[in-house]
């Protein structure tokens, strides 16, 4: 893009409009560098105007496109979208089937703007499942991005964050066994890290989820350890960048400290801990 940071959305936004205040109240200097979406709401948007579920996958699939387009203007360096869970099998065949075939039109549509754009395309999850005509639409999209320097857009499809930790740890021994080191093997988190489908991206730093549930859905259990969340109630296909903003201007209020203390906490002498458990110091 070699933009800086925000320069590229402000430039389309109209001075003293609700979004270009938004914009401006934005620190360029604390973006999150990585930000993973639970894209929920889709059902229950189309139910809300009597229309089928597909109708909601569908629209669904324009906020994809715009919150690509909008990471990529502010600076964001890497998004992860939850497309399909390993669970989301267990819906009717004829959904599942609509999810693929317009996972295709829009891949196919959109793959000439990514690449013009720099935007690189990546996939996680146990991808091989996949049914071979949307394996190779990916396959062809992350082969056409694959030296795009831009924002990396990682799509989890056919994913579940248990299946994710399984797999890793399947290949810290498999390279154990292979190295004849599979006796003496001890686990350590770094090698699981290593071995996830995400290995190379740092951590989220932001997940956002849409629709207003409270939960991660099994989505990147390992990597959202320090993650702050947001979840607003706004169903997917009406999230815009409105909605990014005020989820990015939330995350910056946070204070992120990743299990220690705060600069400015005031900790206790041994003196006082001693008269706080009402006991002599010895």
């Amino acid at each position: 893009m070699g933009l800086p940071r925000m320069k590229a959305l402000l430039e389309i936004l109209k001075p003293a409009s609700p979004d270009w205040s938004l914009a401006t109240a934005v620190n360029p200097e604390r973006l999150p560098q990585h930000i993973a979406v639970i894209m929920d709401g889709n059902g229950r948007w189309a139910s809300q105007r009597n229309l089928p579920r597909a109708a909601g996958h569908k629209a669904g699939m324009n906020s994809v496109r715009d919150i690509i387009e909008n990471c990529a203007r502010i600076g964001i360096e890497a998004l992860t979208l939850y497309a399909f869970s390993v669970e989301n099998w267990k819906r009717p065949r004829a959904e599942v089937e609509t999810l693929w075939r317009l996972l295709r039109f829009y891949v196919d549509r959109e793959l000439p703007k990514l690449v013009e754009n720099g935007i690189q395309i990546r996939t996680m999850g146990r991808t091989h499942e996949l049914p071979e005509n949307v394996s190779s639409c990916l396959r062809k999209a992350e082969d056409a991005t694959r030296h795009n320097s831009g924002l990396i857009v990682n799509i989890a499809i056919n994913y579940g964050g248990r299946t994710e930790i399984a797999d890793a740890v399947n290949r810290v021994l498999r390279d154990a066994r292979r190295d004849g080191g599979a006796a003496d093997l001890v686990v350590t988190e770094e090698m699981i890290a290593s071995r996830l489908y995400s290995a190379g991206l740092p951590d989220p730093d932001l997940l956002i989820r849409t629709s207003g549930e409270l939960r991660i859905s099994n989505f990147l259990l390992w990597q959202l350890a320090y993650t702050e969340i947001y979840v607003t109630p706004t169903f997917w296909p009406d999230f815009g960048l409105t909605d990014l903003l005020k989820a990015i201007l939330d995350f910056q209020k946070r204070d992120r400290r990743f299990g220690a203390l705060n600069k400015d906490a005031v900790t206790a002498t041994e003196e006082q801990v001693d008269e706080l458990l009402g006991v002599s110091a010895t």
